[in-house]
Order: C-alpha cells, then sequence, then structure tokens
C-alpha cells in the first residue's frame, strides 16, 4: 500500500512524457567510456536504437520466444520464458519497418511510457521491460493466462447481478486508477482486459495501451492539488463514463 501511494504521488513531480523507458531489470550498468565505444559499430554504424534511443539488446540472451499468443495491427505477442528464472511472461513484438511516421515511433514510446508509469496498479498489466534490436521492439509484460474478457463472457454465456458486479467493480478502479495517475485509457472495451488465469474468480487486468495518453489538461492544478482540477475539460472524463455504460450493458445482457 505504501509503494503504491509513493509511485502515486511521485508521478506528480515532473511531466509524464518525461518518464524515462526503462530497458528491465536483466540490463546490467555499463561504465560510460565502454558505452561510448559500444554505440558505434566497426563501419561507424550506430548501435543505439531509433526508437528507444537505447543500446540494442539481443532479446534472445534473456528470454526464450514460444507459441503466438495473438496478433494484431500493432505488433504479435508470444509467450517467452524467462531464462534465469524459468518464469513465463509475455512478449509483445512489433516491426520496426512499420514504425515509418514520427507520430508512430511517438505512439510507441508512449505506450511503453505509459506501461511503465502505470506498473504496479490494481488491475493494470505488470510491465517487464522493453527491448530494442535491429528489427523489431520488444515489449515484456506479465502473462495473464485467461485470455480475453470478452471470450469469456461469450463462453459463459449468462452471469450474475453478483458476478458482473464484481466485474464492473475492477473496470472501474482501472478507470479511477488511470485517471489519478494523468491516463486516459481511450480504447476500454472488453477485448482489452485480459484475465490473470483461467479461474472463475481471476482477476481482471488491463491492456493495450497504443492509443492511451497523458492527461494534459489542468497539469499544474494537479501538480499543485493532487487530483483537484480547477477547470478540467470534461470530455475525456464524460467519454470514459460512456464506455463504461456500453460496458455495464455487456454485462447486463448476459445476466440471468
Amino acid at each position: 500500500m505504501g509503494l503504491g501511494l509513493f509511485r502515486m504521488f511521485n508521478c506528480f513531480s515532473s511531466k509524464p512524457r518525461e518518464i524515462p523507458i526503462i530497458l528491465g531489470s536483466e540490463t546490467p550498468p555499463r561504465p560510460k567510456q565502454r558505452q561510448r565505444k559500444e554505440e558505434l559499430g566497426g563501419g561507424g554504424e550506430s548501435k543505439i536504437g531509433g526508437i528507444l534511443g537505447r543500446p540494442y539488446v539481443d532479446i534472445n540472451t534473456m528470454y526464450e520466444m514460444k507459441k503466438e499468443l495473438g496478433r494484431g495491427q500493432s505488433g504479435v505477442t508470444y509467450l517467452c520464458i524467462e531464462r534465469s528464472t524459468g518464469r513465463e511472461y509475455a512478449c509483445k513484438t512489433i516491426a520496426r519497418g512499420k514504425l515509418v511516421r514520427k507520430e508512430e515511433i511517438e505512439d510507441v514510446r508512449r505506450e511503453i511510457m505509459i506501461l511503465q508509469h502505470l506498473s504496479g496498479q490494481p488491475n493494470i498489466v505488470e510491465f517487464r521491460g522493453a527491448y530494442e534490436d535491429r528489427q523489431n521492439v520488444h515489449v515484456v509484460m506479465e502473462l495473464c493466462s485467461g485470455g480475453e474478457l470478452f471470450d469469456r463472457i461469450i463462453d459463459k454465456g449468462t452471469y450474475s447481478e453478483r458476478e458482473a458486479a464484481r466485474l464492473m467493480r475492477q473496470i472501474v478502479t482501472v478507470v479511477h486508477v488511470c485517471h489519478f495517475m494523468g491516463v486516459i485509457h481511450r480504447d476500454l472495451k472488453p477485448e482489452n482486459f485480459l484475465l490473470a488465469s483461467k479461474g472463475s474468480l481471476a482477476p481482471l487486468k488491463a491492456t493495450d495501451f497504443g492509443v492511451s495518453v497523458f492527461i494534459e489538461q489542468g497539469w499544474n492544478e494537479v501538480k499543485d492539488h493532487l487530483i483537484r482540477f480547477s477547470k478540467p475539460k470534461r470530455e475525456p472524463m464524460q467519454k470514459s463514463t460512456i464506455v463504461l455504460d456500453c460496458l455495464i450493458s455487456t454485462h447486463i445482457t448476459n445476466i440471468t
């Protein structure tokens, strides 16, 4: 509880866009002199990734890539196993060749920063690390083996009012935490909520922050007064409320 509160309050110490992208706990620090030598290859070719702005990392030295878990517009998600611990994670791999425009690069960077920013908060997928090689950007996250909430709703067919309320409480928690931490998800739907396990009471985990943004309106008020906006624009919150209404309707139509 104490760590969570510290992370919430600490997020207001600077604008969220200044949050650095971390590579992951597995990458050891290197002496500055050695790091500078490694930045350039034999022919003067840069060894610094153009997306994350960090040295290239061979992710296969740390993780063993397994089966494909899912495929979307922005990338492919694989099951991966951490070599040092044997723990399973999910790795979203984004082809660098698809990141042509400046806006596309900024979108990927922002998604990673938001994942890092929200990591450790309730009902949000845990961020492990971000890595870049010459072909891809890899984002390693918590593995949620229960699949999408959408598929669970379809398979289950009907929900009791108590069951639907339990799920909606977790979804509302995600919206509250995101707004408290200065983030708007902007793509809330059953497909973007995963279940941590296959159990019937498995907790929900919000994922896919590809179109999420940091809240800019009233930022000084957030910094000075934590979460009290003096003149906020209501549109983002209203949109979240509308989406919540739709999610509730999805559950209500399947209530016994």
